[in-house]
């Protein structure tokens, strides 16, 4: 491994464990080898500024208000936000709120993409799961969304096929904005899930990896099956 990334990835608490078996049912190393021969590299991300997810008076709502049911992609305008929607679509034993037509999850058991660990859900808890953006809204603001019409962005924010995924929130706040060479999965088993759907979600949107994204992400594809 070069020293530069296993130096980053030591930083970020997620230093490759080449003895650690892929999870059951994680992508082979061949879909991503593929991934990343489509993907766009850049040498590094840029920072042209402007990114602003604040959605109060007078501040710039690049990417809309969070988890706006008003959008035209998967689940949008079927009266359930988005965060709703992620849950139900990620959680097990689901219970929802009586009189809410199925929308506002109140519990249910989260397989953790992430960390490998089964999380208990529960409404009166609920800041403990949060919802991750695979791409983050930041790194693709400086990687070309600065320059998407504003119903793009939105999309992305609410791709709940693509883009979203449950974790708990300790993991989700470690990883902040922070790209594949900066931050993996604390579960190395988890890295080539993790690698496929950052790259799918890349190609999807003809976003960019940087370089050192490129590096890692075909590390991790080294140990896929």
């Amino acid at each position: 491994m070069p020293l530069v990334l296993a130096g980053a990835l030591a930083l970020a608490g997620c230093a490759l464990d080449v003895g650690t078996a892929p999870a059951p049912g994680s992508p082979p190393g061949v879909q991503l080898n593929d991934l990343l021969s489509r993907v766009r590299v850049v040498a590094a991300r840029p920072h042209p500024g402007g990114y602003e997810r604040d959605c109060s008076d007078g501040r710039a709502c690049v990417f809309g208000p969070a988890w706006t049911d008003d959008h035209d992609g998967p689940a949008g305008h079927d009266g359930c936000d988005t965060r709703n929607n992620v849950l139900a679509a990620q959680l097990t034993a689901v219970a929802f709120r009586a009189g809410t037509r199925d929308c506002v999850v109140v519990s249910g058991n989260l397989d953790d993409p992430y960390t490998g660990q089964r999380v208990d859900f529960s409404k009166s808890e609920a800041r403990a799961v949060q919802i991750d953006h695979v791409y983050p809204l930041a790194a693709a603001w400086d990687m070309g969304a600065a320059h998407w019409h504003p119903e793009r962005r939105v999309l992305f924010a609410n791709d709940i096929e693509n883009n979203l995924l449950a974790t708990d929130a300790e993991t989700n706040q470690a990883k902040g904005d922070s790209t594949p060479a900066e931050w993996l999965p604390p579960a190395a088993a988890n890295h080539c899930f993790y690698a496929a759907k950052y790259l799918t979600v890349a190609v999807y949107y003809d976003l960019p990896v940087t370089a050192a994204d490129e590096t890692a992400l075909r590390e991790v594809a080294r140990g896929c099956p």
